[in-house]
């Protein structure tokens, strides 16, 4: 398997103060949550037995509960509002989740994970000093990453010009994606087109726009919302013949044309390390924000040949994995 590794920041930062150290010797377990998409049940699973690996144990030395939640502001607020009177560290998955805790959760440890843009969003201080109650592990190694999406596009449909790049409503995901491409745009000189949905329900109508407007081409954003539509996305896409790029691994499963995104199954061990990091003493604020170890390229071969188009030799021979 070919991947695409990335050099995490170092630094210090600034005394957190929040949490009372003495908590490691403590005879009672560590009460630790995750929240995480409904769509995420495997990375829980994964998650738990990377603590388990790392030596901890459920009912020993932690206790580990997780909550699930549609991507929607107010559900992931209300699952974090269930447990966190009970808890000593929150982990939470996806910028929905974190932006969340960030406005709930002042007085405990928070790691978030997958999380595209944590210093644009106001998160944190700085990915080498995090600051305040939070650190955790980015989406997005750097803001070249959309314009990597965008070139792989643009490889694979050379005769593109007009791109869509979907979103969803109110994502603070959106707006940083957008600046990515932009840049990576000024040497390609295609026309990118910003389109946001709402819940999904709109999706219909929304590639009935993008039908009108002449799109030739998707970037999906990568958000918890567009994961959990990605069925639908993939589908309204392949209707219309246009080749897209998304961040998900599963929407390439599902019948997207391509992928490029981080190994979600290495950032749970990521999280998991920072964990115990904790538990041992150590302060959010003096952990740097991590990026993923690796970046993984997925191919969907059905797809082209179903769009008319070819895959060039050099990238078929780099991905990690070719669907045929």
């Amino acid at each position: 398997m070919l991947r695409r590794e990335f050099i995490g920041l170092v630094g210090g930062a600034a005394a957190w103060p929040l949490v009372a150290q003495a908590q490691q010797v403590s005879r009672r377990p560590w009460r630790i949550a995750q929240v995480l998409s409904e769509s995420g049940q495997d990375l829980a699973k994964v998650f738990e037995q990377r603590l388990r690996n790392i030596g901890y144990g459920t009912n020993e030395r932690i206790t580990l509960v997780t909550r699930f939640f549609m991507p929607q502001q107010k559900a992931v607020e209300d699952a974090i509002q269930s447990i966190v009177a009970e808890i000593d560290l929150l982990v939470v998955w996806s910028t929905f989740g974190a932006t969340a805790a960030k406005k709930l959760v002042r007085d405990k440890p928070i790691i978030f994970v997958a999380v595209g843009a944590p210093v644009d969003i106001g998160l944190v201080e700085s990915l080498a000093r995090p600051g305040g109650n939070m650190t955790g592990i980015t989406f997005e190694a750097a803001r070249e990453i959309y314009g990597k999406r965008l070139q792989i596009l643009k490889e694979i449909a050379p005769g593109i010009n007009r791109v869509v790049v979907l979103g969803a409503k109110g994502d603070p995901n959106s707006r940083f994606a957008l600046e990515s491409i932009a840049k990576a745009n000024q040497t390609l000189g295609l026309t990118i087109l910003p389109l946001n949905f709402d819940g999904g329900d709109d999706l219909d109508l929304k590639f009935d726009e993008v039908k009108k407007i002449g799109g030739e081409g998707l970037i999906v954003v990568a958000t918890a919302l567009t994961y959990v539509r990605r069925q639908r996305i993939v589908d309204l896409a392949l209707s219309l013949r246009i080749p897209s790029c998304h961040a998900f691994y599963e929407s390439v499963v599902a019948g997207g044309l391509v992928s490029l995104g981080p190994d979600m199954v290495a950032m749970a061990g990521q999280a998991a390390d920072y964990v115990d990091k904790i538990i041992h003493g150590a302060n959010p604020a003096d952990l740097p924000v991590q990026q993923p170890v690796g970046y993984l390229l997925y191919v969907n071969q059905r797809t082209a040949k179903a769009i008319g188009l070819t895959i060039p030799p050099g990238m078929l021979a780099t991905a990690d994995e070719v669907i045929e």
